[in-house]
């Protein structure tokens, strides 16, 4: 875990549960639910929150490796110009393993934040690229495609541009054109 990725770790005992822990990312924070009558003892819930803090670093230090150094400058430079700063995320890779969408970004669970994007997109025109990487920063603060969502994508100057281009390659090979919306 890098200084720059902190966490907070919230242990909930609850009533619920009757054997197993649960855990799941949520911002910032790994909650941790525990039942309620927890017959461990407190030294093997110890150890089992470590265990699952140890995970969550593992997973998370793994995206992060993986982040690519230009698609990080990228996202920079439309946080600052286009969102005002606000907008936080993981790590942003390229990935090979995506076949309909042109770039997906994780909300929640240990990848919380981690935002994908397609390699077939990397010799598309700069501008192209980056409406991608705008439409999923705005996924980070909109999960859905709500009229907030394309209000705060639109504020990338050539939105419209680059979903006309996204269109007419949708168009050309037969995709179905809400997926690369």
């Amino acid at each position: 875990m890098t200084e720059d990725d902190p966490f907070a770790v919230e242990v909930v005992h609850d009533g619920r549960l009757r054997t197993r822990i649960h855990w799941e990312w949520n911002g910032n924070r790994v909650s941790i639910r525990v039942p309620k009558h927890n017959r461990s003892s407190q030294q093997e819930l110890d150890r089992q929150v470590a265990k699952i803090v140890e995970e969550v670093k593992r997973r998370r230090a793994q995206a992060r490796a993986r982040a690519d150094a230009n698609l990080e400058a990228m996202a920079r430079e439309l946080n600052k110009t286009c969102f005002g700063g606000q907008v936080r995320w993981h790590s942003i890779r390229w990935v090979s393993n995506m076949r309909k969408r042109l770039g997906s970004c994780t909300t929640g669970g240990p990848t919380d934040g981690d935002i994908r994007i397609s390699d077939r997109v990397k010799g598309w025109p700069r501008w192209v690229i980056e409406y991608i990487v705008a439409h999923e920063m705005a996924h980070r603060k909109h999960p859905n495609h709500s009229p907030d969502f394309w209000s705060t994508v639109s504020r990338y100057p050539k939105a419209e541009r680059a979903q006309g281009f996204l269109l007419g390659v949708a168009f050309q090979v037969g995709e179905d054109v809400e997926e690369w919306l």
